[in-house]
């Protein structure tokens, strides 16, 4: 009985772990620019929002990112640019939280770009 414990408290603390390595610690940082072509709530039981911007003639240069319900900030500039060029400060996760989002790009911070040809 005490090595079942033991081995449920262990098997806890290395999930618990897991999930505040993937949680709190970020791949990489970083800011991309591009025209803003998408972004809406999505999920049926659990809403994320999700978006993408356009970065070339190329459909290989879209790039899709998530934003956390925290950010009302960021929410609400990203709505409001629609259509626009923006630039996009983003961290990386190790793995997707699908509770959080749909991609590992985390937007923090959005900035509306005047001249678009300052974005290549």
């Amino acid at each position: 009985m005490k090595i079942l414990l033991k081995l449920t408290i262990a098997l806890l603390i290395i999930i618990a772990g897991y999930f505040s390595f993937v949680y709190f610690v970020h791949y990489s940082t970083g800011v991309r620019a591009g025209e803003l072509i998408k972004f809406s709530q999505k999920g049926v039981i659990i809403k994320t929002w999700e978006g993408q911007i356009s970065q070339g003639v190329s459909e290989s240069l879209f790039f899709e990112f998530s934003v956390e319900n925290k950010e009302k900030a960021v929410i609400e500039d990203l709505k409001k640019y629609q259509g626009e060029f923006v630039k996009l400060h983003y961290f990386e996760r190790y793995k997707p939280l699908f509770w959080l989002g749909h991609t590992k790009y985390f937007i923090t911070k959005v900035e509306k770009s005047e001249n678009h040809k300052q974005n290549q």
